[in-house]
């Protein structure tokens, strides 16, 4: 069978497996790897395989202290309660279960656990392309356990329930997000019973903690094109449950000479286009969240069509309670306020006769974001007119080249005033006052509008220049 003999060839080339096998005779125990790590390598995912999940027939933490221990690993994470043990070795994590068999209280997505064997551990999968099993025992070494028929339908790309799929989302909500998240990842269709299952149970997605769910989220948004999580969320009915900000975005049309798409879709291909250029999360977090405001400001002008006007600052405001309500970590919200403050300035920088100073504050507002900011507004560019494309890139080169070389010239990259507010306190004679601020905000005021450079020599010249004006 080629499949056997592509995961024997596997993992063959790693020298570990007689401990595993010594262990397993010593402790009376079988032992099985099981899911993701099977699943990659049929589908021939090498950088993501570094993680083994072992399913032991038996107590799965005392499979792994004795396991570590010839290994000379002291270090070993046990979780008693969920019957489960963690370690390290060289570049893998290990993870070990014993066979568990569940039930669930309809009110709580926590189960009833209790021991079982390993056709009530296959059994509780979530789909059945993480349901295969590998023996690691002595004399089956290598041997496939398939009995959901989960190669097939990795070589059918579709994501499947073992069970139906109404009592497996009913049972854990959170594999709702989970079959979403793998058709993201993997680029497979969920089936039609799968999608009908997701569609009868989403409602149970609200006793999932909003943590999971959104872990859950960030990995959709994370992989190689997140659209197709995006627009599955949307069509299935699932984003209304966990980010109605985003649900609210479908169906809210656009100026047809900027966009070919409503705000949702012309949002998805947004994230889309920064994708397939960065890795940065958070940047394609503030592309998600760009336009958010437009259903907020969506008003018709006579003429002109459906108009959003100050949707970039009100937008910008929605920032900090979406990461609030999503739980983001906020150390990324200063991030993406401005991304999504400033993502409209850049593009009005195309006429000739803008001022260097424009271009000054764009610096200065942007700071280290300012390149990502360039980004994000390129990948806004979302219509199917290659004509109009090609115009809107070029506008982008000319505001980058006049970006290029004003910052050459007066290095205004994370730029402070030259001189410190300690200095100007010493100079006037001050204590620390709101007088200090207006007298430190004036001297940056003119390097930006150009009348002194941004050098230490002239910024003190000029603050004795005008501090009798603030005293």
């Amino acid at each position: 069978m080629q499949i056997e003999y592509l995961i024997k060839k596997q993992l063959n080339t790693f020298d570990f497996w007689e401990k595993f096998r010594q262990t397993s005779i010593e402790t009376d125990l079988e032992i099985y790897l099981v899911g993701g790590y099977i699943r990659d390598i049929i589908l021939g995912r090498d950088e993501f395989r570094h993680e083994m999940d072992f399913l032991v027939l038996g107590d799965g933490v005392e499979f792994a202290k004795n396991l570590a221990k010839k290994f000379n690993i002291k270090e070993i994470n046990t979780f008693r309660n969920f019957g489960t043990a963690h370690f390290k070795y060289k570049k893998m994590n290990f993870e070990f279960v014993g066979a568990r068999k569940e039930s669930y209280n309809f009110e709580s997505r926590n189960p009833i656990v209790a021991p079982g064997s390993l056709d009530d551990d296959i059994n509780r999968r979530d789909f059945t392309i993480n349901a295969i099993a590998i023996s690691i025992g002595k004399t089956d070494f290598g041997e496939i356990i398939d009995k959901f028929d989960g190669i097939k339908d990795l070589k059918k790309r579709i994501i499947k329930t073992p069970l139906t799929p109404d009592e497996t989302f009913s049972d854990d909500p959170l594999r709702i997000m989970r079959a979403i998240r793998f058709a993201t990842q993997l680029n497979f269709k969920i089936s039609d019973g799968t999608i009908q299952g997701i569609k009868n149970q989403k409602d149970r997605l609200r006793i999932i903690s909003q943590e999971r769910i959104s872990d859950e989220f960030l990995k959709i948004m994370g992989a190689e094109k997140p659209s197709i999580g995006l627009v599955l969320l949307q069509e299935i009915g699932v984003m209304e449950i966990i980010f109605n900000e985003i649900a609210k975005l479908n169906g809210v049309d656009q100026r047809f000479d900027y966009h070919h798409k409503d705000v949702f879709l012309h949002t998805c291909q947004v994230v889309d286009n920064i994708a397939a250029k960065s890795n940065n999360l958070w940047l394609r977090i503030a592309g998600l969240l760009h336009d958010i405001a437009k259903p907020r400001t969506k008003d018709f002008v006579e003429g002109t069509g459906w108009t959003f006007h100050g949707h970039e600052e009100i937008g910008a405001r929605m920032v900090k309670h979406i990461f609030k309500k999503m739980k983001f970590p906020f150390v990324h919200i200063p991030y993406v306020e401005n991304l999504v403050r400033l993502h409209l300035r850049p593009i009005a920088l195309i006429d000739e006769i803008v001022t260097d100073s424009a271009i000054r504050r764009l610096i200065v507002s942007a700071g280290e974001s300012l390149d990502d900011l360039i980004l994000l507004c390129r990948s806004d560019i979302t219509s199917k007119n290659l004509t109009k494309v090609t115009k809107y890139l070029k506008n982008y080169d000319r505001v980058v080249e006049k970006i290029k070389e004003v910052e050459e010239k007066d290095k205004l990259r994370a730029f402070q005033s030259p001189v410190k507010g300690e200095e100007i306190m010493e100079i006037c004679n001050l204590k620390p006052s709101k007088k200090v601020g207006e007298i430190k905000a004036a001297i940056e005021n003119a390097i930006l509008e150009g009348i002194i450079p941004n050098e230490y020599d002239a910024a003190f010249e000029y603050l004795n220049k005008i501090k009798d004006d603030y005293l």
